[in-house]
């Protein structure tokens, strides 16, 4: 298939069993021997409508073109449709968004969700409008090319040179304070809604971790900068948890773990162990644009409840 066309494997092997490739006006079977010299027709249909309905909701857009969309998600917003919530996610305002402006990806018009943040974290993410936006974003985050960092406000300090993270397996310090996590993560083995770190049969998940700020005398919190290679489920949250180190606010990997109004204050405690979400915001994105070949790199600031966290453990 010629590149511009756009079609991915699984889109061609949809297109045969549809009855859309034929060879001498045959129809073709996926199964069917190709011989060299051999001249397919593809017939390619204009996108159809998604089965997803488009939905009112306010964005904040921080970029847009022909091909992609970056957009700030707020804390709450899950990304994509899925049986616990059918509506009022990222995809059903961003088809009311494009509106007549989406061309489509895989043969319908919904826009190309290339990667996802969770329902609570907050932050930047891009999607694609176009086919070719879809495959050449895709190809990115594959290579892991693209440029992700993360801020997050966790319990305690990590330093590298704290003789229990150093005895963790796959924890290694490197030049400038940086902390790598480099380990496999599967599914929890009980809890399937959980992630977990496991010795095999997992996927490779790499992060870096620097120290921004520390909070609290002695130190008993931190703003810190997380850098993905990888982008896993649950991938800062997971590691940030098995360094010994989880974010405040987490309900599902921070534990029943205290911050001390003695180290801290009483009004940042209070704060802070009521924090109604894990403290993550996705703060840069950067990628080549696959139609224009520019690098593009976005900032987000912090949201008002973290900046707000931020003020209190400061004072």
């Amino acid at each position: 298939m010629p590149e511009e066309a756009h079609l991915s494997r699984s889109r061609l092997v949809r297109l045969i069993e549809d009855g859309s490739v034929t060879r001498a006006g045959v129809l073709v079977s996926s199964k069917g021997v190709v011989r060299e010299g051999d001249i397919f027709e593809v017939r390619v249909a204009e996108a159809a409508d998604s089965h997803i309905g488009p939905e009112d909701i306010s964005l904040n857009v921080v970029f847009e073109d022909d091909d992609l969309a970056v957009i700030d998600k707020p804390a709450g917003m899950v990304v994509h449709p899925a049986p616990g919530t059918p509506t009022g996610t990222l995809v059903n305002a961003l088809l009311h968004h494009f509106g007549d402006d989406l061309s489509g990806v895989g043969g319908e018009k919904r826009p190309g969700v290339v990667h996802r943040i969770d329902k609570d974290t907050s932050g930047l993410l891009v999607v694609a409008k176009t086919d070719r936006a879809h495959h050449g974003l895709a190809a990115q985050f594959e290579a892991h090319s693209v440029e992700r960092s993360y801020q997050a406000i966790c319990h305690g300090v990590p330093d590298a040179a704290d003789p229990r993270l150093r005895g963790l397996a796959g924890i290694t310090a490197e030049s400038r304070g940086v902390i790598c996590i480099t380990t496999q993560l599967a599914r929890h083995r009980t809890d399937r809604q959980k992630q977990a770190v496991v010795d095999a049969k997992g996927r490779r998940a790499v992060t870096r971790v620097r120290v921004l700020e520390r909070f609290g005398s002695p130190t008993s919190a931190a703003l810190v900068e997380c850098r993905l290679e990888t982008g896993r489920t649950h991938q800062i949250r997971v590691h940030m948890a098995y360094a010994g180190h989880a974010l405040i606010g987490d309900p599902t990997y921070g534990g029943r773990r205290k911050v001390s109004a003695r180290s801290l204050g009483a009004e940042a405690a209070q704060l802070a162990m009521g924090f109604s979400r894990q403290a993550l915001h996705a703060a840069t994105l950067g990628f080549v644009h696959p139609g224009t070949q520019e690098t593009l790199t976005f900032t987000s600031t912090l949201p008002e409840d973290m900046a707000g966290l931020l003020v209190a453990l400061r004072g």
